[in-house]
């Protein structure tokens, strides 16, 4: 196959893979907690298509005052251990609430993992106030509920992304190491790290690239096809002069 046309068609392919991630960036600029996703790239052999692979930028988040005594934030790296039907899953969402069995959980169900505990849900008192302290402890009255459960797993390689802003460890039988320099917040929530204006620039830029390589397919084709009815048209000519 032409070269061209290879080196092309694999472009525009990475291209609408990093579009996607673009798009989906932008439309979770809102959402509470969200990671956006970036790219980089390696080569083939011989310096021919570009491949583009993605990884999660886990970079803070600003922090936005709620006055929702169940909003907590995580100042620093880690994730809120939960408490899921498949397993324990991750998140930096803190928008939590009080369930109908009385357990702190997220709004999908999950319950937060207690330290405290072996990893069981955090129950409280629905009728007292709850205060989360910095370093994860719950309190009602003055005395311990529980200790929130904040992992050390927000790294590259280790986590595949859900929806919805969860996390599922790629090796689900390792430990989760415990999460160090980082504070939790109460009455706030982390905001998304995604930065709307840079990422609509970087996505006209790659809707560009994808707009040139395929005109450059379209050149490839066009070159190819006139080369063959060249040789057609040689090969008819000598078949005459014969």
């Amino acid at each position: 196959m032409d070269p061209l046309l290879v080196a092309a068609a694999s472009g525009m392919k990475t291209r609408m893979a990093s579009l996607d991630m673009l798009a989906n960036n932008l439309a979770n600029a809102g959402t509470t907690g969200y990671k956006s996703d970036r790219e980089f790239y390696n080569l083939y052999e011989e310096a021919l298509p570009l491949v583009q692979s993605q990884w999660t930028d886990f970079s803070q988040g600003s922090l936005t005052p709620t006055g929702n005594p169940l909003n907590v934030a995580l100042s620093g790296k880690g994730l809120f251990a939960l408490n899921a039907p498949a397993g324990t899953v991750y998140t930096r969402n803190g928008d939590f609430r009080i369930s109908k069995t009385n357990q702190l959980e997220t709004p999908e169900g999950y319950t937060i993992r207690n330290v405290q505990d072996q990893g069981r849900p955090i129950t409280v008192d629905p009728l007292q106030p709850v205060d989360i302290y910095k370093d994860g402890t719950v309190s009602q009255g003055g005395q311990s509920v529980g200790l929130i459960e904040v992992s050390a797993l927000d790294v590259p390689n280790t986590l595949s992304k859900l929806r919805n802003g969860y996390y599922t460890p790629l090796d689900k039988t390792a430990a989760a190491p415990k999460a160090d320099n980082v504070e939790l917040r109460q009455g706030q929530l982390e905001q998304s790290n995604v930065e709307p204006a840079n990422s609509a620039v970087r996505l006209i830029g790659v809707m560009r690239q994808f707009e040139m390589m395929q005109k450059a397919m379209t050149l490839g084709n066009q070159m190819n096809q006139s080369a063959i009815q060249d040789v057609a048209k040689s090969v008819s000519g000598e078949n005459q002069s014969t």
